[in-house]
């Protein structure tokens, strides 16, 4: 069991950064420039683990504790989620709660934390991450739901396929409509265009970064670390429904994953060098219609009985 949590970690931890670094690899492409390298999000990790913090007087332990919290939430987090077709090596009938609300957890300290700073660029990011937060979290609610109803499992793993064909044996349109509303659920979560632009300067306009706009060194990188984790764990979410082939040589589906990873990086890529992001009183938009598209699932799955 240790064995099979610290694998896990270690494959997490691994590919996590490598996914920003493929969409800003793919963004620079698309607008005719060499880019950063695929692996800049490693360096920038490094450089910022070997930096000290450093903090303001006007702010407490909460400021200190919250990079902490979240990154620690989304390791726990990433031991509930599959990867591909390997079942996660935390499972347990329920578990698809403790998911959401570790996910809640590191929201709330990441938001108090910038709360902490008493600087107004950061509450302004942090009103808006707790508005739009509240709105996703119904839409990831609507998503599980349709999935428990069919697949009959209330564990992540099983629920979304990990270990086999899973939901996709009977193929229909609630699969799509279920796969599109999670896709818009992690762009939202993950504050990715059209709902934010993380390369963005303008505080004003922003909704995570200016939330970090205080934090330095090694609480910097937890932050941008558990970010990486985040997408990644969302983007894990994906890959079992939208790739459910399963081999029954071990390496071909090790190799699956990793092609799904790079998959939904490239479409990121591509969605984030075509699009502006919205404006904020149209996120909201976007969001009601990731609800609309999993209550719609859920409509058809009761009525397939």
């Amino acid at each position: 069991m240790i064995v099979n949590i610290l694998l896990h970690w270690l494959i997490v931890l691994l590919l996590a950064p490598i996914l920003p670094g493929i969409v800003s690899r793919v963004k620079a492409f698309a607008g005719g420039k060499a880019g950063p390298s695929v692996f800049q999000p490693y360096y920038d990790l490094v450089r910022l683990f070997r930096k000290q913090c450093i903090y303001g007087r006007q702010v407490s332990w909460v400021f200190r504790l919250g990079p902490v919290v979240v990154f620690a939430s989304m390791l726990i987090v990433s031991l509930i989620v599959p990867l591909g077709m390997f079942g996660a090596p935390l499972q347990f009938s329920g578990d698809i709660l403790l998911l959401a609300y570790l996910l809640a957890l590191a929201r709330f300290f990441m938001i108090a934390a910038a709360l902490d700073t008493g600087v107004s660029l950061e509450g302004m990011g942090a009103s808006r991450e707790a508005f739009f937060s509240c709105l996703s979290e119904v839409a990831l609610f609507m998503n599980f739901i349709t999935l428990v109803l069919m697949t009959h499992s209330y564990s992540l793993s099983p629920m979304i396929g990990a270990g086999g064909f899973g939901i996709w044996q009977e193929p229909g349109p609630e699969f799509l409509l279920v796969v599109v509303s999670l896709f818009l659920v992690l762009l939202a979560e993950n504050c990715r265009i059209p709902v934010d632009d993380p390369d963005t300067h303008l505080e004003l306009t922003m909704i995570h970064e200016v939330m970090i706009l205080e934090h330095s060194g090694v609480d910097l990188a937890y932050m941008l670390y558990a970010s990486m984790i985040k997408l990644f764990v969302f983007t894990a979410l994906l890959i079992p429904i939208i790739f459910p082939y399963s081999s029954p040589v071990s390496a071909v589906n090790w190799l699956i994953f990793p092609a799904g990873i790079i998959g939904v990086a490239l479409v990121l890529g591509i969605l984030e060098s075509s699009r502006a992001r919205l404006r904020l009183n149209r996120v909201r938009n976007l969001l009601l219609i990731a609800f609309s598209l999993a209550f719609f699932a859920l409509i058809v799955v009761l009525w397939r009985g």
